[in-house]
């Protein structure tokens, strides 16, 4: 039988790992009270009480950066990104109307519904325009919005935009959700599991609907403002082709890899948050 030996090194390495995971997981988790540089916040747009978690070290550094989340979870799984980009612009990380913390607008929403929430929460809250990043779901959300309100947004990124046309079928999508779901960080899944109890899977099978009824090739070449693409380098739910197709349909859009599954902005989020802050400064301050 052969010996395995575990150097001190290695053994460092695994207990740093899992300090980070676990610090990611108490990030992710700590709404609504205020902690790591974060205060939630609600207020009542269209009728519904809209939550967001603002970040409480907001420096006078324009644009403001708003993130929106992804079909069947919230703000929690956005928040490591969040904080790799605090201290930079002021962040905001918004709960769509029926997930997270915000309330049941009392029917279920479609993808421009949800965009002009967003829209009208942009106006309330007095923000200047805005750099607007979206995962998954949240990129359709994120495109409508600059198609239909261009003067609310100034630049966009797009991590994981669904959904690609050569898979848009409730079957496909559901089987790359779940391939996907095997490859993130094991301490997301009591996240989701939290996050579908908030939506409830009659929202979330309903939203998946609407996100398949929601063409988003065709309003890529009407968005003016400059625009990253992002995928996972290892995920299944945008396979390195739709991206790249994505990329070419937007007059101004440019495409990164970051290394991981479809969450980045979970697990890879310094890497993110790198190409992110570049992204600003070379083409939207540029």
């Amino acid at each position: 039988m052969r010996r395995v030996t575990i150097t001190n090194q290695e053994m460092t390495g695994v207990a740093g790992a899992l300090r980070a995971a676990l610090d990611r997981y108490r990030l992710a988790t700590s709404a609504p009270e205020t902690a790591w540089g974060f205060q939630s916040r609600w207020r009542i747009v269209r009728g519904v009480d809209i939550h967001d978690r603002a970040s409480l070290d907001s420096p006078d550094a324009t644009p403001p950066l708003v993130l929106v989340h992804g079909l069947a979870v919230s703000h929690r799984y956005l928040m490591p990104l969040a904080a790799k980009l605090a201290g930079h612009h002021p962040i905001h990380v918004i709960d769509l109307p029926g997930f997270g913390l915000s309330s049941d607008p009392g029917r279920v929403l479609t993808v421009a519904e949800h965009a002009d929430h967003l829209a009208d929460w942009l106006e309330a809250t007095g923000l200047p325009p805005t750099v607007v990043l979206g995962n998954s779901f949240g990129c359709q959300v994120a495109v409508d919005l600059a198609v239909r309100y261009p003067d609310r947004v100034r630049g966009l990124v797009l991590v994981g935009p669904t959904i690609d046309p050569a898979a848009r079928t409730a079957f496909r999508q559901i089987l790359r959700w779940l391939g996907d779901t095997a490859l993130e960080d094991p301490l997301q899944l009591p996240i989701l599991a939290r996050d579908l109890r908030d939506a409830g899977p009659h929202r979330v099978v309903q939203t998946l609907a609407h996100a398949l009824h929601d063409p988003i090739e065709h309003k890529l070449p009407l968005i003016s403002v400059p625009v990253l693409v992002t995928r996972g380098s290892r995920e299944p739910i945008v396979p390195m082709a739709w991206a790249r197709a994505a990329t070419r349909l937007l007059p101004l859009g440019e495409l990164a890899v970051v290394p991981g599954p479809h969450n980045t902005n979970y697990a890879a989020a310094d890497h993110l948050a790198e190409l992110f802050l570049a992204f600003l400064h070379s083409r939207v301050l540029a």
